[in-house]
Protein backbone atom coordinates (compact mmCIF):
# COMPACT_ATOMS: atom_id res chain seq x y z
CA UNK A 1 0.00 0.00 0.00
CA UNK A 2 1.42 3.37 -0.96
CA UNK A 3 1.09 5.81 1.71
CA UNK A 4 -0.16 9.40 0.95
CA UNK A 5 1.64 12.58 1.38
CA UNK A 6 -0.81 14.76 2.99
CA UNK A 7 -1.02 18.68 2.77
CA UNK A 8 -2.69 21.06 4.99
CA UNK A 9 -4.84 23.52 3.68
CA UNK A 10 -5.11 26.75 6.31
CA UNK A 11 -8.34 28.35 6.61
CA UNK A 12 -7.77 31.28 3.86
CA UNK A 13 -7.63 28.49 0.99
CA UNK A 14 -11.29 27.80 2.16
CA UNK A 15 -12.02 30.86 2.36
CA UNK A 16 -10.81 31.45 -1.22
CA UNK A 17 -12.80 28.75 -2.35
CA UNK A 18 -15.90 30.80 -1.86
CA UNK A 19 -14.97 34.25 -3.04
CA UNK A 20 -17.03 35.78 -5.49
CA UNK A 21 -14.63 38.93 -5.44
CA UNK A 22 -13.48 39.12 -9.58
CA UNK A 23 -9.90 40.20 -8.38
CA UNK A 24 -9.58 36.65 -6.54
CA UNK A 25 -10.78 34.70 -9.53
CA UNK A 26 -7.35 33.20 -9.67
CA UNK A 27 -7.14 32.47 -5.97
CA UNK A 28 -10.04 30.97 -5.91
CA UNK A 29 -9.71 28.70 -8.85
CA UNK A 30 -5.99 27.31 -7.25
CA UNK A 31 -8.14 27.04 -3.93
CA UNK A 32 -10.42 24.80 -5.68
CA UNK A 33 -7.56 22.82 -7.18
CA UNK A 34 -5.97 22.22 -3.48
CA UNK A 35 -9.45 21.38 -2.12
CA UNK A 36 -10.29 18.72 -5.29
CA UNK A 37 -6.85 16.50 -4.23
CA UNK A 38 -7.62 14.04 -2.01
CA UNK A 39 -4.51 14.43 0.08
CA UNK A 40 -5.62 17.18 2.09
CA UNK A 41 -5.82 17.90 5.59
CA UNK A 42 -7.76 20.11 7.85
CA UNK A 43 -7.89 20.67 11.78
CA UNK A 44 -11.32 21.80 13.91
CA UNK A 45 -9.74 25.23 13.79
CA UNK A 46 -9.49 25.82 10.47
CA UNK A 47 -13.12 24.60 10.06
CA UNK A 48 -14.08 26.78 12.78
CA UNK A 49 -12.29 29.87 11.67
CA UNK A 50 -14.06 29.09 8.14
CA UNK A 51 -17.85 29.24 9.17
CA UNK A 52 -16.78 31.99 11.29
CA UNK A 53 -15.08 34.41 8.51
CA UNK A 54 -17.81 33.12 5.72
CA UNK A 55 -21.02 33.45 7.06
CA UNK A 56 -19.98 36.72 8.98
CA UNK A 57 -22.76 39.59 7.84
CA UNK A 58 -19.68 42.12 7.60
CA UNK A 59 -18.38 40.40 4.84
CA UNK A 60 -19.31 41.46 1.54
CA UNK A 61 -20.41 37.68 -0.05
CA UNK A 62 -21.47 35.98 3.22
CA UNK A 63 -22.79 32.89 2.77
CA UNK A 64 -25.72 31.14 4.36
CA UNK A 65 -25.12 28.86 7.57
CA UNK A 66 -26.58 26.21 5.23
CA UNK A 67 -24.29 26.48 2.39
CA UNK A 68 -21.20 27.06 5.13
CA UNK A 69 -22.45 23.88 6.71
CA UNK A 70 -22.34 21.59 3.99
CA UNK A 71 -18.97 22.56 2.79
CA UNK A 72 -17.75 21.59 5.99
CA UNK A 73 -19.66 18.34 5.46
CA UNK A 74 -18.07 17.75 2.07
CA UNK A 75 -14.49 18.61 3.48
CA UNK A 76 -14.79 15.94 6.21
CA UNK A 77 -13.12 13.42 3.94
CA UNK A 78 -9.71 15.10 4.51
CA UNK A 79 -8.19 13.99 7.51
CA UNK A 80 -9.19 16.45 10.60
CA UNK A 81 -7.08 16.83 13.46
CA UNK A 82 -8.87 17.69 16.46
CA UNK A 83 -8.01 20.28 19.35
CA UNK A 84 -5.94 17.97 21.96
CA UNK A 85 -3.51 18.32 25.02
CA UNK A 86 -0.22 17.47 22.84
CA UNK A 87 -1.24 19.45 19.85
CA UNK A 88 -2.13 22.48 22.42
CA UNK A 89 1.49 21.94 23.77
CA UNK A 90 2.98 21.44 20.39
CA UNK A 91 1.70 24.66 19.45
CA UNK A 92 2.89 26.10 23.06
CA UNK A 93 6.27 24.96 21.45
CA UNK A 94 6.24 26.29 18.15
CA UNK A 95 5.30 29.80 19.37
CA UNK A 96 8.02 30.26 21.84
CA UNK A 97 10.36 29.03 19.02
CA UNK A 98 9.08 30.95 16.13
CA UNK A 99 7.41 33.82 17.37
CA UNK A 100 4.39 33.06 15.34
CA UNK A 101 0.74 34.19 16.99
CA UNK A 102 -0.92 31.44 18.95
CA UNK A 103 -3.04 30.31 15.69
CA UNK A 104 -0.59 30.15 13.34
CA UNK A 105 1.57 27.73 15.89
CA UNK A 106 -1.88 25.77 16.52
CA UNK A 107 -2.03 25.18 12.77
CA UNK A 108 1.48 24.57 12.34
CA UNK A 109 1.13 21.82 15.56
CA UNK A 110 -2.30 20.13 13.46
CA UNK A 111 -0.12 19.82 10.16
CA UNK A 112 2.83 18.57 12.00
CA UNK A 113 0.27 16.11 14.48
CA UNK A 114 -1.05 14.66 10.92
CA UNK A 115 2.44 13.81 9.29
CA UNK A 116 2.00 16.31 6.39
CA UNK A 117 5.00 17.74 4.88
CA UNK A 118 3.29 21.04 3.34
CA UNK A 119 1.05 23.60 4.66
CA UNK A 120 -0.67 25.78 2.24
CA UNK A 121 -1.31 28.99 3.79
CA UNK A 122 -0.72 33.16 2.13
CA UNK A 123 -0.37 33.68 6.47
CA UNK A 124 3.08 32.88 6.53
CA UNK A 125 7.04 32.81 5.09
CA UNK A 126 6.58 31.13 1.75
CA UNK A 127 9.29 28.60 0.98
CA UNK A 128 10.02 28.63 5.24
CA UNK A 129 10.69 25.28 6.93
CA UNK A 130 9.09 24.75 10.22
CA UNK A 131 9.32 21.74 12.54
CA UNK A 132 9.81 19.71 8.93
CA UNK A 133 6.89 21.11 7.25
CA UNK A 134 7.20 23.21 4.31
CA UNK A 135 5.25 26.21 4.17
CA UNK A 136 3.51 27.13 0.50
CA UNK A 137 1.68 30.05 -0.24
CA UNK A 138 -0.09 28.92 -3.47
CA UNK A 139 -1.39 32.33 -4.16
CA UNK A 140 2.08 33.83 -5.60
Amino acid sequence: MIAIVLHFLDTNVLLYSISRNPDESLKRERAISLLDEDSGALSIQVLQEFYVQATRSSRADAIPHEFAASLIGSWCRFRIQDMTMPVLNLALQIRKAHGFSFWDSAIVAAARTLGCDRLYTEDLNHGQVVEGLTIIDPFR
